[in-house]
């Protein structure tokens, strides 16, 4: 469908968290088949493995699996994982911070505590942890990138969406504070995407009485995704990118095969 040429990502190291479902699923599978070393980064180690045997299927580089719960992440954690890929690879080109959990969706007064802790350290203070360990790596790469999925609702806040949408905001905060602080003193470039209405699971909760069928499937999304990760969009830096923009135009920035 697209004239993306295979080797986009070729030596390219990626890590990407919530690799086991949704979008870090086919994030993953599609960095693997177009040329990265790709790190699977999730809590249920079924789903990790389901998706390192899919890449293998498709004789893409073979992944490495870090089953860890960033409700649990703290830095000493954090900075093992840092030793880990140094002592293999030597440097981090791509991190994905795509992991996330919904929480429930009522009224702030409503709201459990314990919910929110836990909503706001996986979407959020596990970013700023896991971001803080890792970006000596991401500096030691030629290239670096560090790719923020963000939602709909953390752009403006909603109703009824609770810790989610609160941690979503946040983050796009974060993602801002970082790249001005990166602009003059790092080769890492910053991006943000927001999928917009796309077929997930979390999806599928928010919204129980969807049609799916109404709803871009997943795959539509990752042409942006390997443009952001890849060599082209070094240019981008501090910018937020919409999902529901047409994908032809992200599979166009991508120069064709040499």
């Amino acid at each position: 469908m697209f004239n993306l040429r295979k080797d986009i990502l070729a030596n390219r190291v990626i890590l990407v968290t919530g690799a086991g479902d949704g979008i870090g699923k086919e994030a993953a599978v599609s960095f693997a088949e177009h040329g990265a070393q790709v790190i699977l980064l999730g809590r249920t180690i079924k789903k990790l493995e389901k998706v390192y045997d899919q890449i293998c299927q498709i004789g893409a580089q073979e992944p490495a699996i870090v089953q860890l719960d960033l409700e649990t992440l703290d830095e000493a954690t954090s900075e093992q994982l840092k030793e880990t890929i140094q002592d293999n690879y030597g440097k981090l080109d791509v991190l994905l911070h795509n992991a996330a959990i919904l929480g429930t969706r009522v009224p702030l007064e409503n709201y459990d505590s314990k919910e929110w802790a836990s909503v706001i350290q996986t979407n959020l203070t596990s970013v700023f942890v896991l971001t803080k360990a890792l970006l000596p790596l991401l500096k030691k790469s030629v290239d670096g990138r560090i790719i923020f999925t963000n939602s709909s609702v953390g752009k403006t806040p909603r109703a009824y969406w609770g810790a989610y949408s609160v941690s979503k905001f946040a983050l796009t905060g974060f993602a801002k504070i970082l790249s001005e602080e990166l602009e003059n003193t790092a080769k890492v470039v910053v991006t943000s995407v927001n999928p917009g209405a796309t077929r997930t699971s979390m999806r599928r909760s928010a919204y129980p009485g969807e049609d799916p069928r109404k709803i871009k499937n997943v795959k539509t999304l990752m042409p942006l995704y390997l443009y952001l990760a890849g060599p082209d969009s070094k240019h981008e830096h501090g910018k937020e990118f919409s999902g529901n923009q047409q994908t032809w135009d992200w599979a166009n920035r991508i120069k064709g095969p040499r």
